[in-house]
């Protein structure tokens, strides 16, 4: 294994922690002599439960250490990767390299780790090559990333020969890039000694835009400007705002639902981060992706002026945005920044000469988002049919009047009607220990719980 790993040039640099260098130092060892027994299986027991742990965070499953390489493969960003995500796989001399590498981790997928086993009386790695992972909840591991590399593990895995093994990591590098910003679809960001980096987000909302029940010309204008977006042509930063509970934030997390295979990836940030958008844009900026960078709930007090910074990365700067990113914004204030009757007085603001001036300051922010969704309370009758339609999604057996005279108790109680709310009932309705409802004599039933994210507000 060792001569084997020396010989990667592209993909040498794996880091001296890494699972594969670790291994292949513990394998050098062995075949000298040059560490006592004991010490020797102990580190390789480590390797294999580091292998374990990472197989436990990502789901990995049948051929482990296939999977490991897999892996590496697939979030090794260098110099030939990062190129054929951009271009795919063109004719270049560094094609020769990428594929004496791909001869390595061939050799590797295939390793016969009999003698070593043999000569410690080990049997790791043959049940790391057979193995069962217990069965858990999908919220527990990143099962887009396990599934994806599960599948071109198994791929790489029958491949008959180098230039299919060639063909089909290039390709995977082409549909979905390198990296963890191509095994994920959204991220957070943590400023750190060494900068600006990104945490992915494992438990993402499955919702779509078909569950969110009603609000159908909104959707229509985020669905235009998205795929405008995503085709290269002109779109615009995007505002929803409106009233709580209307399903703005979900909206904005449906889309990369809807479009992760077509390259759209979200980066999640918060007010208090505003200050480090410049660097966040500068790490994405020359990326295959198309980049949606959301900030929820996003409004200021008077006195916060985190505002200018995000006004000067939206417009203003003295680089242009780049054309791969766009800012989608969600907000319960059209305007985002607090305004007082004050405001509105001139006679209450003796010290500020230019007082006008200062106030279209602040209302500058909204109108630097070209699109601007508003999504208002529904009324009694939109109200009605999303509860209508929820409980049919939710599989609930109950009479419509019934139903109907629950949710206006309800919505009563729990801070009026909304998408929020409606859906909040149905959960409720949905639980087991929901009663028998006073004076119907029908006893709530439910056929089958939805999909995880289903009907989602």
């Amino acid at each position: 294994m060792d001569q084997l790993v020396s010989r990667l040039l592209l993909y040498g640099d794996l880091g001296e922690e890494a699972i594969l260098s670790k291994l292949a130092a513990l394998f050098q060892a062995w075949k000298g002599s040059s560490m006592p027994r004991q010490t020797l299986v102990r580190g390789i027991y480590h390797q294999v439960k580091g292998l374990l742990d990472l197989a436990t965070e990502y789901g990995f499953d049948e051929n482990l250490w296939q999977n490991y390489l897999t892996f590496l493969l697939m979030t090794n960003e260098n110099s030939f990767s990062l190129i054929t995500e951009r271009v795919g796989a063109q004719d270049g001399s560094v094609n020769h390299f990428a594929r004496n590498d791909f001869r390595v981790f061939r050799a590797l997928f295939h390793y016969d780790f009999s003698a070593v086993e043999g000569d410690l009386n080990l049997d790791c790695f043959t049940t790391l090559s057979h193995y069962k992972a217990i069965a858990k909840h999908g919220r527990r591991y990143n099962q887009n990333v396990s599934e994806k590399v599960r599948d071109l593990s198994r791929r790489l895995a029958a491949a008959p020969d180098d230039e299919t093994f060639f063909r089909l990591v290039t390709e995977h590098y082409r549909q979905y890039g390198v990296g963890m910003l191509g095994l994920n679809k959204a991220f957070r960001i943590q400023s750190g000694p060494e900068g600006i980096g990104f945490i992915p987000i494992y438990n993402t909302d499955k919702v779509m835009l078909r569950d969110l029940v009603g609000y159908e010309s909104q959707k229509a204008q985020l669905r235009h400007n998205t795929e405008a977006f995503l085709a290269g042509r002109s779109a615009n930063n995007a505002l929803l705002y409106g009233d709580a509970g209307t399903g703005k934030s979900s909206s904005v997390k449906a889309l990369i639902n809807e479009y992760y295979d077509q390259g759209l990836r979200m980066i999640e940030i918060y007010k208090h981060q505003f200050r480090d958008l410049s660097a966040v844009i500068a790490k994405v900026k020359n990326r295959n992706y198309r980049f949606i960078i959301f900030i929820d709930d996003l409004s200021f007090e008077e006195n916060e002026v985190e505002y200018k910074f995000l006004k000067a990365v939206i417009e203003g700067g003295v680089e242009t945005k780049p054309d791969n990113i766009l800012l989608y914004a969600t907000s319960n204030r059209r305007n985002l920044i607090r305004e007082t009757w004050k405001d509105r007085a001139d006679m209450e603001h003796e010290n500020d000469v230019h007082h006008s001036d200062t106030l279209e300051e602040k209302l500058s922010l909204s109108a630097r988002f070209g699109v601007r969704i508003n999504y208002s309370i529904p009324n009694r009758t939109q109200f009605q049919e999303m509860v209508r339609t929820l409980a049919q999604r939710q599989g609930l057996t109950v009479p419509a009047e019934v139903l109907l005279a629950e949710a206006n108790k309800w919505e009563l109680r729990h801070g009026g009607v909304s998408g929020r709310t409606a859906q909040q009932f149905i959960n409720y309705m949905g639980g087991a220990s929901a009663p028998a409802f006073a004076g119907s004599g029908n006893q709530m039933e439910k056929r089958e719980s939805p999909s995880p994210g289903e009907a989602s507000i």
